[in-house]
């Protein structure tokens, strides 16, 4: 077997050695357009990309910085080549975590040039977390922190057609 996967557009790319020139855009949007969230779990389609796409209309809704909007669009990018993992497993997983970090910081390096601040990675993180904790509200009816996290924007939870989301990730990935 060999050590790479086949993206979309037919890259032969090697997760555990990424190489930033190979990492594109639309491979990311096609397959984070098709991958739920929650593992699949939530009562109807919703999958990472339109996940992102929310992260990045909060981002913008609290007016931050067009880095800190396309970070969030771009946080879990990683997953496109490697997957989504629960996090309750992925916290046990050493391993797996350097290896995520090591491509996550390649997918910020190619779009934003550098990887993020420590300080930039916990807005991120907030944003994520704000969106994680709504959707699991919505889909689940289930409240996974004490207190309800800051909202800016007004995400709607439908389904929609894997194409949008995947054309309107790549449109956010432009502005």
């Amino acid at each position: 077997m060999s050590d790479y996967i086949t993206t979309h557009s037919k890259i032969h790319f090697t997760p555990l050695k990424p190489k930033k020139e190979q990492i594109r855009i639309e491979d990311i949007a096609h397959s984070l357009s098709l991958m739920t969230r929650a593992n699949g779990h939530f009562p109807e389609f919703y999958s990472v990309a339109q996940h992102c796409i929310h992260c990045y209309e909060e981002a913008t809704a609290r007016g931050l910085s067009k880095r800190l909007r396309l970070a969030c669009l771009l946080h879990d990018a990683s997953e496109a080549y490697l997957a989504d993992i629960t996090r309750p497993v992925k916290k046990n997983l050493p391993k797996y975590l350097v290896i995520e970090k090591v491509l996550q910081d390649a997918v910020y390096e190619r779009f934003l040039g550098t990887r993020l601040t420590e300080e930039e990675q916990k807005v991120v993180s907030e944003v994520d977390d704000a969106l994680l904790y709504y959707e699991f509200e919505h889909y689940m009816g289930e409240k996974l922190m004490d207190e309800e996290p800051r909202l800016s924007s007004n995400p709607v939870f439908e389904v929609v057609p894997f194409a949008e989301i995947e054309k309107k990730y790549i449109e956010f990935s432009q502005i």
